[in-house]
C-alpha cells in the first residue's frame, strides 16, 4: 500500500482533495515502534506530526516524580500537533502501548505547505485544533478524577 493510500483511510485526511493528500504523503513517512517506546518526550522541541495507523499509544504527563496518562489514543487519531508551531517544546511525552505504526510528517515541510496554500493550511488547523481541544478535554478530566470528583 503507498503512502497516498495509506493517507486516504486514515481519519485526519478524510475530506481532502487529492491534491492535498498528494502534498501530504510528499512530506511523509511510515514508522514504527515498539512496546513502552517513548516516541517523544515532553519538553524536547516538536519537529514531527504523526498520524496513528496500527497500535496505540498514551499521551502522558510527565513531571520529575510522576508520570499521568491523560489519554490513550489509537489508529486514525494523531499526535505531534506542536510541530506545527514555531519554536514550540512537546507538552505531553507520549509513549508506545504496543507494537505501533504511524505516518511522520516532517513538521517544517507540513508548516510551509500549509503556508503555500491556504485552504490545506485551514483544513490542517481545524483538525489540529480539534484534537488541541480534546487533549484540554482529556486532561480536565482526568485531573477531576484524580481530586475524587465524579465526571
Amino acid at each position: 500500500m503507498t503512502l497516498e493510500e495509506i493517507l486516504r483511510t486514515h481519519k485526519f485526511a478524510q475530506g481532502l482533495t487529492d491534491s492535498q493528500v498528494a502534498t501530504l504523503a510528499g512530506m511523509a513517512e511510515e514508522v514504527t515502534f515498539k512496546d513502552n517506546e517513548v516516541i517523544l518526550e515532553s519538553g524536547q522541541r516538536s519537529a514531527s506530526f504523526y498520524l496513528l495507523t496500527t497500535g496505540s499509544v498514551a499521551v502522558e504527563l510527565r513531571s520529575a516524580t510522576y508520570v499521568v496518562c491523560v489519554e490513550a489514543i489509537g489508529p486514525g487519531q494523531l499526535f505531534g500537533w506542536s510541530a506545527l508551531l514555531d519554536h514550540q517544546d512537546t507538552l505531553f511525552q507520549v509513549r508506545a502501548r504496543e507494537h505501533t505504526r504511524a505516518l511522520r510528517l516532517d513538521g517544517a515541510r507540513l508548516k510551509a505547505a500549509c503556508q503555500a496554500d491556504s485552504q490545506l493550511g485551514n483544513e490542517v488547523r481545524q483538525r489540529a485544533l480539534q484534537v488541541v481541544a480534546g487533549r484540554v478535554r482529556a486532561t480536565e478530566i482526568r485531573f477531576a478524577e484524580m481530586c475524587g470528583v465524579r465526571v
